[in-house]
C-alpha cells in the first residue's frame, strides 16, 4: 500500500512515539509511507532509516490551501491508497486534499467528546461525507463517534494504540533527588494543573495517609508549583515534606517504574491515558478513577485498581492496602507487562492497521 499520513512529531519523544512507531512498523512491512510532519522532530532520523518519506510540514491552520495543493501533488504523484489524518488541525486539509481522487481517507479520534452533530466545525472533520474511516483508540470512543455519525458508509473501527516493552528497557530512576529511596512507598502522579485531572483528590487522599511515615508522593507535570490550590493543599496535608513537585520531565517512564503505584485520578472522560500504559509497561500498577478509558486498560485486582471518580477515601484506602501487602502489590506488579503484551502491545497494533487499512481498499 501506498500510504501518505498528516501527523505532527513535535512533542515529547515519548508522547509522540506510540504513534510514530506505527508508521515505522507498517514501513517494515514493505508499504511506502510518506508523512507530513516536521523535520526537526526527534524521530527524523529513524524514519530516513526505515525509508519512510518526509514532507517537512507544520499542521498550524486547519484551512490551508498550500497544505491542501501539497497534498493533492502527493496523491497524484505517489499512487497514494490511504490518506490518514491525526490530529485536529489536520483533518480538514486532507478532507479537501482528497476531495476529486479516490484515495480512501481515514481520521485518527482519541477523545471521547468534543465532536457532535449540532456542532458545524465537526463537519470538518469526521462527520464530513469524504471521510471513510475513522480510528478511535478506544472503544469509549468509538461507542462516542458512533453516535454521531449519520451513515454506515464509514467504517468505524478501535484499534488501541500499543506499547512495546523493549522500549521500556531503562533503568529505573534513582529517586534521592526527590528527597526519597526505593525503600520508603512511592507513589507517582503525572498530570497538568488543569482540574480536569483530578490532582487534588490525590492530595486529599494525601491527608488521609499522613500517618504512614514512609509514603512519599511525586507530582510530576509543568507548571505545577505556580498552581496555588495545588501548594494549598500540600500544605495541609500533613505531608509537606513528602510531596514532592517535580516539574517537566523528560524521564517519566523511567521515575514511575521506580515507584510502587501511580494514581491517575481523572474526573473527566479520556480515550486511552498513556500514561497509564506507560506505567503498565513498567511494571507499576495503576489505582484509576472510573472513566471509561482507563477501564479499558486496568482490570480492577489484576493490574491495579479502580475507584469512583473524585474518591479520595477511595484512592487512600487502595494505596494503603498496597502499602500494607508487599505481597499484593508485587501480584499486581508481575500483571502489569502482561496487559502491555498481550491486550496493548505495539505488535498488535500495527498488525491491525494493516488489517484495516486493506479492507477498505477491498
Amino acid at each position: 500500500m501506498n500510504i501518505l499520513a498528516l501527523t505532527s512529531s513535535s512533542s515529547s519523544f515519548n508522547s509522540v512515539r506510540p504513534e510514530l512507531e506505527i508508521y515505522v512498523s507498517l514501513a517494515k512491512a514493505g508499504h511506502n509511507i510518506t508523512i507530513m510532519t516536521e523535520k526537526d522532530s526527534e524521530y527524523y532520523s529513524r524514519f530516513i532509516e526505515h525509508g519512510i518519506d518526509i514532507i517537512d510540514t507544520t499542521h498550524k491552520k486547519k484551512i490551508s490551501l498550500k497544505i491542501i495543493l501539497q497534498i493533492k501533488k502527493i496523491i497524484k504523484e505517489k499512487n497514494i491508497d490511504i490518506v490518514y489524518a491525526t490530529r485536529s488541525r489536520n483533518i480538514p486539509n486532507a478532507v479537501f486534499g482528497s476531495m476529486g481522487t479516490d484515495v480512501k481517507l481515514v481520521v485518527y479520534r482519541g477523545t471521547t467528546g468534543g465532536m457532535y452533530r449540532h456542532d458545524p466545525g465537526s463537519y470538518l472533520s469526521i462527520l464530513n461525507p469524504r471521510v471513510d474511516g475513522v480510528i478511535c483508540v478506544s472503544q469509549a470512543v468509538n461507542d462516542h463517534v458512533s453516535k454521531q455519525v449519520f451513515t454506515k458508509n464509514k467504517k468505524i473501527v478501535t484499534i488501541y494504540k500499543g506499547h512495546d516493552l523493549a522500549w521500556y528497557n531503562q533503568e529505573p530512576l534513582d529517586l534521592e533527588e526527590f528527597g526519597t529511596n526505593r525503600d520508603n512507598f512511592n507513589v507517582a502522579c503525572v498530570a497538568s494543573a488543569r482540574p480536569h485531572k483530578g490532582l487534588i483528590y490525590l492530595l486529599k487522599a494525601a491527608a488521609e495517609l499522613s500517618d504512614i511515615k514512609d509514603v512519599h508522593i511525586l507530582l510530576i507535570g509543568s507548571d505545577l508549583d505556580k498552581e496555588v490550590y495545588i501548594a494549598d493543599e500540600i500544605e495541609k496535608s500533613g505531608m509537606k515534606d513528602r510531596i514532592k513537585v517535580t516539574g517537566y520531565r523528560s524521564d517519566v517512564p523511567q521515575i514511575i517504574s521506580a515507584c510502587d503505584v501511580l494514581v491517575h485520578p481523572s474526573i473527566r472522560k479520556e480515550g486511552l491515558p498513556r500514561v497509564i500504559l506507560e506505567s503498565l509497561a513498567g511494571g507499576t500498577p495503576v489505582i484509576a478513577s472510573s472513566i471509561e478509558g482507563s477501564m479499558e486498560i486496568i482490570d480492577d485486582g489484576f493490574n491495579g485498581y479502580i475507584v469512583e471518580v473524585k474518591d479520595c477515601k477511595g484512592i487512600a484506602k487502595k494505596i494503603r492496602e498496597l502499602y500494607e501487602s508487599p505481597e499484593q502489590l508485587k501480584e499486581l506488579s508481575d500483571n502489569c507487562r502482561y496487559t502491555i503484551e498481550n491486550k496493548m502491545s505495539h505488535k498488535i497494533t500495527a498488525e491491525k492497521y494493516i488489517e484495516y487499512f486493506e479492507s477498505l481498499l477491498k
